[in-house]
């Protein structure tokens, strides 16, 4: 049962029907929640530390989140509370990331090097034209139920990618390979563990010895578990989903699908301009392109991918290669 509706105010606007972008890691969402914070009337963010810090743990201690209940939810919600402010305060505190996808240069750094100074080119939104709440901070899709709980009208837009390209993705990412560092895998104390995939015995025994490629397979195979556990649960107003290859091929239509979905225009030609063709002939939204992972990874490795999560690429409708 969902909480009671909570009214939240930020800057003298209620929070109604919040959007939410949620995705595996590099599965594109990036690209769908830069068109949404460059859209009227939106006030999206990403990483700011607050969220980050509720969000990852719920994601790697799901009991925090199950035991808690409503109180989660009261964390989550108190969190965005935080995060929306729009002031020169916040915005400096904003970070890099999240001005990158409003277009905007990093921050200056403070006089004698102590950070980020008041909002290096001013606000990424005037907040008397804030009409609609987002968010697409990484890793959200493991807080999709709680997200629900502190936000019962919420709108979730979630990205799904050929697991093979996330991979190869994964692999050239330094922030997502720590996570698999002795010190932060907590397989022995959390199992089954959502956020790294491991959910038999079997597959906690051997994830020591494992290649990255099995580890980043896992990632993805249990982020889309979640998302298909997802719609099973969650009403059609509440969540659409995307397919990045879509989103890549024919971005003017998904704007236009995404719009009637929240109700508000994504402007179609800002999504189109995101996604531009380069000379190869490859979509430079992404650095590498839909279907780069038969350049990018080695035969060993598609053929570990596609042993770990050959089932769910395929109900996804991603063609195994031969050497699956």
């Amino acid at each position: 049962m969902r909480s009671t509706p909570h009214i939240l105010v930020i800057n003298g606007t209620k929070v109604r029907r919040p959007v939410f972008v949620l995705g595996a890691p590099h599965s594109g969402a990036e690209l769908l929640a830069r068109a949404v914070k460059r859209s009227a009337g939106f006030h999206l963010t990403t990483g700011r530390p607050g969220v980050l810090r509720v969000a990852y743990a719920f994601a790697r201690q799901p009991s925090i989140a199950s035991d808690r209940e409503r109180g989660a939810a009261r964390v989550l919600r108190d969190a965005y509370a935080e995060a929306w402010q729009i002031s020169e305060r916040a915005c400096a505190a904003c970070p890099a990331e999240c001005r990158e996808l409003a277009g905007l240069p990093p921050a200056p750094a403070a006089p004698g090097g102590a950070g980020a100074g008041p909002a290096g080119g001013g606000q990424c939104v005037d907040a008397h034209q804030v009409l609609r709440f987002a968010d697409a901070s990484t890793d959200l899709i493991y807080s999709a139920d709680v997200l629900l709980d502190a936000f019962p009208d919420a709108q979730l837009l979630q990205v799904i990618r050929d697991g093979r390209d996330v991979v190869a993705d994964m692999l050239g990412d330094p922030r997502c390979l720590a996570w698999f560092k002795p010190g932060l895998a907590n397989l022995d104390r959390v199992f089954p563990n959502p956020f790294f995939g491991v959910e038999e015995l079997a597959e906690r025994d051997r994830w020591t010895r494992s290649a990255t490629a099995v580890k980043c397979a896992l990632r993805w195979r249990g982020s889309v578990r979640l998302s298909a556990r997802l719609r099973r649960q969650t009403p059609e107003d509440q969540l659409f989903t995307v397919r990045y290859e879509d989103l890549v091929a024919k971005p003017r239509r998904v704007a236009g699908e995404v719009s009637d979905y929240l109700g508000a225009p994504i402007s179609r030609s800002t999504l189109s301009g995101l996604v531009r063709t380069g000379r190869a002939g490859r979509h430079e939204a992404d650095e590498h392109g839909v279907g780069a992972w038969r350049e990018r990874l080695s035969p060993r490795q598609v053929a570990q991918v596609e042993k770990v999560a050959g089932i769910e690429l395929g109900r996804l409708g991603y063609p195994l290669s031969a050497a699956g």
